[in-house]
């Protein structure tokens, strides 16, 4: 029997379940969020197509698919083409190490957090080729604020996920799961300071209120995406509702015990950390006002990054002297 080409097939079958789930979890978040704002602002939101408005979401994906594709008459068009396909495809390979459960996982690489972390810094090229290929100055603009504000905070989210690693001595994310059994990191300070550092630095990473500078509509009328319509501008704002989804999942596997819970099955105990974790960053959206881009920059490698260098050197001491 060929193993290797069964294995292919669970593989191929793994990724349309991965593509299916991007897709109706991506739909449900923009439903979410426009009934977490509406509730927020006193409002009902969509509440017209469907039962509470929840077939809005299939009548406006109908609408863009038939939406006419325009290109910029300047516009670099291989360049403004290949753009969108940078930032959704990293975000949909990240779903390969997510572990849903105990045994609903792709791939339980041994180095799944370096390869999450890798995968979706990626998207900052699409971000930036979007700007870049548009051939439009406040495109260009709200391409280069990202790039400088993706991998400004990338630099505190990632020493705030060394300080897990450090803990669990593991770089898989199922291993790191069956690190905390005994007990969940969040339970210690220097996790409880990493964990603040990590969902901060996170929200900044997708571009989301009080950091969503790349699309300041008062001032680059959209940002990056100006110039995309119909279903390419669809995968730019799937694209940022799957990262939502992804540094929720990436939170509650490092500091809330992933699939670890009092029920099973542990797939339901998974998704209820990871929607809780972004009805609150949902919450925060429509609470707070935009911060100003020397603001924003100032905070990450002023306040964030010695925060965070801080916390690793507490935690090796710690480790050092608990050890």
């Amino acid at each position: 029997m060929n193993y290797p080409l069964i294995d292919l097939v669970f593989l191929v079958v793994k990724g349309v379940y991965i593509l299916a789930f991007f897709a109706v979890n991506a739909m449900f978040l923009i439903w979410l969020e426009r009934k977490v704002s509406a509730k927020v602002q006193n409002r009902l939101g969509p509440m017209v197509v469907g039962p509470h408005g929840s077939l809005q979401l299939i009548a406006d994906t109908v609408k863009l698919l038939l939406k006419e594709n325009i290109v910029p008459s300047s516009a670099d068009r291989f360049v403004w083409w290949l753009a969108p396909f940078f930032v959704a495809v990293p975000t949909i390979a990240a779903f390969l190490c997510v572990p849903f459960s105990n045994v609903w996982i792709v791939r339980d690489l041994n180095v799944g957090v370096l390869f999450i972390c890798s995968i979706t810094s990626v998207c900052v090229l699409g971000v930036f080729m979007a700007g870049w290929g548009s051939n439009n100055k406040y495109s260009l603009l709200g391409g280069m604020r990202a790039a400088a504000q993706i991998i400004s905070y990338e630099v505190p989210l990632l020493l705030s996920v060394l300080v897990i690693i450090m803990e669990a001595g593991t770089l898989s994310m199922q291993g790191i799961v069956h690190a905390q059994e005994a007990g969940l990191f969040l339970l210690k300070p220097n996790v409880m300071v990493a964990f603040l550092v990590y969902l901060i630095s996170a929200t900044a990473e997708v571009n989301r209120v009080p950091f969503d500078i790349p699309e300041a509509e008062s001032e680059l009328v959209s940002g990056y995406h100006t110039e995309y319509s119909g279903m390419k501008f669809a995968m730019f704002f799937l694209a940022e509702y799957a990262n939502l989804f992804i540094i929720s999942a990436v939170a509650a596997t490092l500091f809330l015990g992933g699939w670890i819970g009092f029920f099973r099955p542990s797939a339901v105990w998974f998704l209820l950390k990871v929607y809780g974790i972004i009805s609150f960053l949902m919450w925060v959206r429509w609470t707070l006002p935009r911060v100003r881009m020397d603001q924003m920059m100032a905070f990450a490698w002023k306040i964030l990054t010695p925060i965070a260098l801080v916390n690793i050197l507490v935690t090796g001491l710690l480790l050092v002297l608990k050890g």
